[in-house]
């Protein structure tokens, strides 16, 4: 007896629910515990056999490795992203996972981002990634994969030209995984896309890491805020941007440039015909480095964006900067971001004079004016009463 709330049929609706799980539950159970037929080739053709494959190979291999399969993957269906960030896994985790990759030629994006899979862990995928043609994008950051996993992952990806993007952030990568890296760069002419923020590649990195810049062939975009660059290093990888044709986009900020690298990247920028956005903020460089970073804007053509925010380069490097772009009727530059600058007045008229000129540029500066102290006329004495609590 139908009750007073319930729609005609909504009965028959639960009833097909019930089958369709209870039937979906049991092929798992009778796929996991080895059917006596071949009965995953049978079953291809049929609705759902390929996410029935997937699961139960996953759960196979899940019981193989002693642990609890994540209920996350068996809930992702046949969507291009797998998401599993935040879980935990581990590196028996990522050796349960590995062999399911391979039979999920759907996924595009693999995210995997916080799940402390270490260099054990990265090496299982590393393997599984080598294989797939599908993933072209692969999010590893927060992992602790160190030196190990930085060998294993770049040796597996260097023969799969497939994997486009690769997000290595906040995995202790140092000078030794550096070499690695390097041979990545200079093997992997596929790869658009590499994130190495918030590391701790230091001086020797960045001269192991800029002959393979010079030389690559494919990277457009490539972060490297929040390490350890500084020194020769600094002013050796920045030499590297003048050789490299291909890198569009560069984030080197919360680094130690200072000014011999940012007088590198003044030089470099003379030659450059491609870089189009450069963030150096937070990298020590004084007033005298921004006038020899501007040396470079005096000619450059094809940079849009410059962030040097949170450097001490005052008023007198800003207007430096200003200038060189005034100098140039061939600029390109859209947004100058020196915001947490005060600037003068004369600063000022500079930019209001270039907003006729380059209608298109933006100018980001402090909110405060910095203007010059007033001085108290001749004799003038303050009062004691003025100075002297009542």
């Amino acid at each position: 007896i139908r009750g007073p709330c319930e729609r005609p049929g909504e009965d028959e609706e639960r009833d097909k629910e019930r089958v369709s799980g209870a039937g979906r539950v049991a092929g798992l159970r009778e796929a996991e515990e080895g059917p006596d037929s071949d009965s995953d080739l049978e079953t291809a053709g049929t609705p759902g056999s390929g996410e029935l494959a997937r699961d139960t190979l996953y759960l196979r291999s899940c019981r193989a490795h002693g642990v609890v399969p994540a209920s996350c993957f068996l809930r992702q269906g046949n969507t291009p992203e797998l998401n599993l960030r935040h879980r935990g896994l581990g590196p028996q985790g990522a050796r349960a996972l590995a062999p399911t990759l391979a039979s999920i030629p759907y996924v595009k994006r693999l995210d995997l981002r916080d799940n402390g899979l270490r260099g054990a862990g990265a090496k299982a995928l590393a393997g599984a990634l080598s294989k797939t043609s599908s993933i072209c994008d692969v999010d590893l950051s927060e992992n602790q994969l160190g030196a190990a996993g930085a060998q294993a992952l770049c040796a597996g990806l260097s023969g799969n030209q497939s994997v486009q993007k690769l997000w290595l952030a906040g995995n202790g990568l140092e000078e030794q995984a550096a070499r690695y890296l390097a041979e990545l760069l200079l093997a992997h002419t596929g790869l658009k896309f590499l994130d190495l923020s918030y590391n701790q590649l230091n001086e020797q990195a960045g001269e192991t890491l800029a002959p393979a810049l010079a030389e690559n062939t494919g990277l457009t975009e490539l972060n490297l805020s929040w390490n350890h660059l500084r020194g020769p290093g600094a002013v050796a990888f920045a030499r590297a941007l003048e050789a490299n044709i291909f890198l569009k986009v560069l984030d080197v900020s919360h680094n130690g440039f200072g000014d011999p690298g940012a007088s590198a990247v003044g030089e470099a920028l003379k030659t450059n015909n491609v870089l189009e956005e450069l963030n150096m903020s937070n990298n020590r460089i004084s007033a005298a480095g921004a006038q020899s970073l501007g040396l470079g804007l005096r000619v450059n053509q094809t940079l849009r964006i410059l962030v040097v925010t949170r450097n001490p380069v005052r008023t007198e490097g800003c207007f430096g900067l200003l200038k060189a772009v005034r100098d140039n009727p061939a600029s390109a530059l859209e947004l100058l971001d020196v915001s947490d600058v005060q600037v003068n007045r004369e600063f000022d008229d500079l930019a209001g004079s270039l907003r006729v000129t380059l209608p298109g540029l933006c100018i980001k500066t402090g909110a405060r004016r910095a203007e010059p102290k007033k001085e108290s006329p001749p004799g003038f004495r303050p009062s004691l009463s003025a100075s002297v609590p009542k």
